[in-house]
């Protein structure tokens, strides 16, 4: 059985920072494509930040330069630094994982992950 737990959310003030983590179980990250995505009151999921099995990714517009992901493989954990964070961050962030190929773009919708964590709450007041 397929488990993400995500953690490391909570209220900040602008310009603030926070980890988030996603720990993995039942899968390995050795063999899944994964990402963070988040969703805000009354707007789509959209992707934050993908990692493809080699470790390359894609980041959003919007946070480029300010979120970075990670993973640490070993473990099975995948994390989401996030500096300089603005009140238009805020948002359930969700961890996601699927099977993808060992090379190539990692999957960017939403539905195109198979696997996903209950979410983990930022807010960020100005």
């Amino acid at each position: 059985q397929v488990q993400l737990v995500e953690s490391g959310g909570g209220s900040v003030q602008a310009g603030g920072s926070l980890i988030l983590s996603c720990v993995a179980s039942g899968l390995s990250f050795v063999s899944t494509c994964t990402g963070w995505f988040r969703q805000a009151p009354g707007k789509e999921r959209e992707a934050v930040a993908v990692r493809g099995r080699d470790g390359l990714g894609d980041i959003a517009e919007s946070v480029q330069g300010r979120f970075t992901i990670s993973a640490d493989i070993a473990a099975n954990v995948l994390y989401l630094l996030m500096d300089s964070l603005k009140p238009e961050d805020s948002g359930m962030y969700y961890c996601a994982a699927t099977s993808c190929a060992e090379s190539g773009p990692p999957p960017l919708r939403d539905y195109q992950y198979d696997y996903w964590g209950q979410g983990t709450q930022v807010t960020v007041s100005s």
